[in-house]
């Protein structure tokens, strides 16, 4: 793959980004604050700290964030049962529909982005971008070699 080729991916996500905020400008949330809540829509019961982990933001970051969200209503932090420094968030059941809402944004941008895209070449594309994210994860978990450290 080229840096031609990485380029575009990273053009892509961009873009993809882009046309979801457009959308979701009507919702009133920031993009701090809907990637914060569907990231918790799939991590309910999560600590604050291993949220901010998901998000790769600093954990003074996302409290700022989630203050909003529980002053709007949309979130609750509730105490660890066993160490009370900790706190666990969830969803409340207010902010279903706006998660709906989000959903339903995602979805039209991602037609939007697929629009005349035969479903064979998407499936062999989603193979290979599959392939380049596992070789990736497993590349992230080895040591660096000494030749590549002396390049940083």
């Amino acid at each position: 793959m080229s840096a031609h080729s990485l380029a575009l991916l990273a053009d892509i996500a961009r873009l993809v980004r882009k046309r979801f905020e457009q959308r979701a400008q009507s919702l009133g949330l920031t993009r701090s604050q809907w990637r914060t809540l569907a990231y918790l829509s799939k991590n309910e019961g999560i600590h604050q700290g291993g949220l901010a982990e998901l998000l790769e933001i600093e954990p003074i970051a996302l409290v700022r964030v989630l203050d909003k969200l529980a002053e709007r209503g949309l979130i609750e932090r509730r105490r660890h049962p066993s160490d009370r420094r900790i706190w666990l968030l969830y969803l409340r059941d207010e902010v279903r529909p706006l998660l709906a809402e989000i959903h339903e944004l995602a979805d039209a941008t991602r037609a939007e982005a697929l629009l005349g895209i035969a479903p064979e070449r998407l499936e062999e594309t989603f193979t290979v971008l599959s392939e380049i994210k596992a070789n990736l994860v497993l590349a992230c978990e080895a040591p660096t070699g000494e030749k590549e450290q002396e390049h940083d």
